[in-house]
């Protein structure tokens, strides 16, 4: 079970979504303001915050930002916004994901369920284990086999997105959006780039793959050799 704060002024829209949750296995607690939902995360810790844009004492990317600043709480934004500029501000100030409204309970719960997936990967000391590589989160550090890597800024983030998810099948429109924060659009031609310079420093070859294997026609996936 998962604890879950609510941010949402509207109060039809937060008793059902409360109840839906709660009938999904979530414990939810909420807030219909701000600076009322930023107490409870700060003096609460829930597992998860859910932040809609509107709300009536501050403007919820603010509240994203100022949440940011104290905690690294996992963030989904609810929002009616969904134009490409927006959703590019809201992950770069911080939000792990976003749904656009209208979306439905079983939405939700879903992306939920996958946003804390990934946080709960790298819990425990920020590092990840796949097979014998180790990804730190926390000191931005990776090695095989023992031995360091040595890689760019955006490769660390793409190897770190990948073994947090080990043995998914990931899009890359899903790294383009998480990896990249490009929602909408965007090149995949980048994501192959990137993923061939991985490749190389991981030892390995798309025709003989250790541990990136593409999957055709949907996206690439990490796990540790057979």
């Amino acid at each position: 079970m998962s604890n879950v704060l609510l941010i949402e002024d509207d109060a039809v829209i937060r008793a059902s979504l409360t109840r839906a949750l709660r009938d999904r296995g979530h414990a939810v607690a909420s807030a219909a303001a701000a600076l009322d939902g930023l107490r409870l995360a700060v003096e609460e810790r829930p597992d998860l915050v859910v932040l809609d844009l509107g709300l009536p004492d501050l403007d919820g990317l603010d509240l994203l930002r100022m949440l940011r600043a104290v905690s690294r709480i996992p963030v989904i934004v609810a929002t009616a916004r969904d134009g490409e500029a927006e959703m590019v501000r809201l992950l770069d100030a911080g939000a792990d994901d976003y749904v656009v409204k209208p979306f439905t309970a079983a939405q939700l719960d879903a992306r939920i369920r996958a946003v804390l997936r990934r946080a709960g990967a790298g819990r425990a000391d920020g590092a990840v284990t796949v097979g014998a590589l180790r990804v730190d989160a926390r000191t931005r550090e990776a090695s095989l086999d023992g031995a360091p890597l040595d890689l760019s800024p955006k490769e660390f983030d793409l190897l770190h997105y990948l073994a947090s998810r080990p043995g998914e099948v990931i899009t890359k429109r899903e790294l383009l959006t998480h990896v990249w924060q490009v929602p909408y659009g965007g090149a995949d031609k980048t994501v192959d780039v990137h993923l061939s310079w991985l490749r190389r420093k991981l030892g390995e070859t798309s025709a003989a793959p250790r541990y990136l294997h593409t999957v055709r026609g949907v996206g690439v996936r990490l796990a540790a050799p057979a």
